[in-house]
């Protein structure tokens, strides 16, 4: 597969089989996190009537798929800054690249609280805060691409 991928992108001048895969598990990695955060929040209603336990329950088997990709995130995140030289970038690129690591990290910790929240009121602001900082994050990403 990797070498019908390296012949393609040097047939048709497409991006190196590295950058597929870095940025393709970096997507696939933000759809999980950040798409399902958006659907479990969407499915909640229905949730809460399937009973008392159930949002607990699903809360549970998000974690064991969206946290791995929250990590895969990191180490692709990582090495699509390694690939870019963000040392070579602008001031003002690698000012926005803070903000976002920022975001990142506001994520991480907005969300491991929302786990951690013993109140509906604290599980819902944490919620709020993982998930707008991953809004975040995922736009100033799009503006670090150029």
């Amino acid at each position: 597969m990797a070498r019908y991928l390296v012949v393609i992108a040097t047939t048709l001048h497409l991006a190196s089989a590295s950058t597929i895969t870095r940025l393709s598990l970096h997507i696939l990695a933000a759809c999980v996190w950040l798409g399902g955060q958006i659907v479990v929040a969407g499915l909640l209603p229905t949730i809460r009537s399937l009973g008392e336990d159930a949002p607990r329950k699903v809360a549970q088997a998000f974690g064991r798929l969206s946290w791995p990709a929250f990590w895969l995130l990191i180490l692709t995140g990582v090495w699509n800054y390694a690939a870019v030289h963000g040392n070579t970038m602008s001031s003002g690129w690698n000012t926005a690249f803070g903000i976002k690591m920022l975001a990142v990290v506001l994520a991480g910790v907005g969300t491991f609280l929302h786990t951690r929240a013993t109140t509906a009121r604290a599980k819902g602001i944490f919620a709020g805060i993982g998930t707008l900082a991953t809004l975040a994050a995922m736009v100033l990403g799009v503006a670090l691409a150029g």
